[in-house]
């Protein structure tokens, strides 16, 4: 469906008023108003992964998400409740389910880039968790309802020597064995062209393109016609190498040719679009729902991706799979975060019908923070919980026992 550019223009200026959350709203009605904000916490793992903590004087709590240190974490809270400039716009002691108004405020109200954005992606994940907490409903439940009730998960292929036919053999072997049954896998060119991630010149020539064709030549032949391929890019390359790349790996038929370019708009991705018929797939990257128009009114990419942590939260997302479903273009939401990114884009793919896939790291049914309902994957799909929130019980002692070092408990 191609919008017009009046139309086009119109969902533009309405964008950072114009979440609507019609569900949530008339589901939470009866609960408006009893329930307040106490606190928002942030606490780091070992790991690396950062979390959110919302407090009520309910007694519930909501969880997120987020990236970045704790440190960081907690000065963005500081910083948006109570101590920046504008300390009215702040969570503390606000209605936890007017989610808009707190989306709007602050990533809109109060604009916010960089690191902040990862955090509010986070607090936004936990207020919604929350949200189902006091309904007693599933996030999907209160964006709409089930389209789906299992996920199709796509993983990702290990590293080694990608010119290696035997390594290819064993590789495929092994990653085909799983029990989870993934029938997709996301293959970087860094390891075909055998160098660390994102260090590498965007330019490459004649003898780098061989090199890919041969390492994903191998891929396919090791995986067999019918499993996935997604050529993976990391936003390394400029335009006439993305070019050579594409043309490199079109006989393999991939499933999607992924951050090829800078993840900002550009006209280099409308050049690239012209040079190929690959299946085009970008942003991880974006930030909000404006990210995206130029990409759609130039249908210069088949796919989305959005994250998240780092798209503006649930609600972030939910705004940019409804801009896409409008010239029907599916989204694969970006996940290779911890346990409730995996839970919450779960979530969002199953109450959004152009969501028919997500990533998913292939320990994402292995965290050990659940104190209940592990994530179940089976068959290459994974199956959405039904319990209210994001669907999780955390183990606290695990997580105490496993802070960062110097992390202060639930600081």
């Amino acid at each position: 469906m191609q919008l017009t550019r009046r139309s086009l223009l119109q969902a533009a200026l309405a964008l950072p008023a114009g979440v609507s959350l019609p569900h949530l709203e008339a589901q939470s009605a009866p609960a408006r108003g009893l329930v307040k904000i106490t606190a928002i916490r942030a606490l780091e793992l070992k790991e690396g992964r950062t979390l959110i903590r919302i407090d009520t004087d309910a007694g519930i709590s909501g969880y997120g998400e987020c990236g970045g240190p704790g440190a960081v974490a907690r000065s963005v809270i500081a910083a948006y409740n109570g101590s920046g400039r504008l300390p009215h716009l702040g969570l503390i002691g606000k209605d936890p389910l007017a989610i808009q108004v707190h989306f709007h405020n602050m990533f809109y109200a109060y604009p916010q880039r960089g690191r902040a954005m990862r955090v509010l992606g986070g607090i936004d994940m936990a207020l919604w968790d929350l949200a189902g907490r006091i309904l007693n409903k599933p996030v999907s439940k209160l964006l709409g309802g089930n389209f789906r009730e299992e996920i199709l998960v796509y993983s990702h292929a290990t590293g080694g020597d990608y010119l290696s036919k035997e390594e290819w053999r064993d590789r495929a072997q092994r990653l085909l064995g799983d029990p989870r049954g993934f029938q997709a896998f996301k293959v970087d060119i860094h390891h075909a062209l055998g160098i660390n991630m994102q260090e590498y010149s965007p330019s490459i020539g004649p003898a780098e393109a061989r090199r890919i064709n041969r390492a994903y030549t191998l891929a396919r032949e090791a995986f067999g016609p019918d499993i996935g391929i997604d050529v993976h890019c990391h936003c390394e390359l400029d335009v006439p190498s993305a070019i050579k790349v594409a043309k490199a790996v079109e006989p393999i038929d991939p499933l999607f040719f992924e951050d090829p370019l800078a993840p900002e708009w550009s006209e280099g991705w409308m050049a690239l679009r012209r040079a190929t018929r690959l299946p085009i797939m970008t942003g991880e990257n974006m930030e909000l729902a404006e990210w995206a128009i130029p990409f759609l009114n130039h249908q210069a990419v088949d796919i989305f991706q959005p994250d998240i942590i780092n798209s503006g939260g649930i609600t972030g997302v939910k705004m940019i799979a409804d801009l896409a479903a409008h010239y029907r273009i599916p989204i694969a939401l970006h996940n290779v975060s911890g346990l409730l990114l995996n839970l919450a884009s779960q979530q969002v793919a199953a109450a959004v019908f152009n969501c028919p896939r997500i990533e998913c790291a292939a320990g994402a049914d292995r965290f050990r923070w659940a104190a209940k309902n592990p994530i179940v994957i089976r068959n290459g799909r994974m199956q959405v919980c039904t319990d209210p929130g994001l669907g999780m019980e955390l183990d606290q002692d695990y997580l105490k026992a496993n802070r960062a070092a110097n992390e202060p408990w639930w600081g």
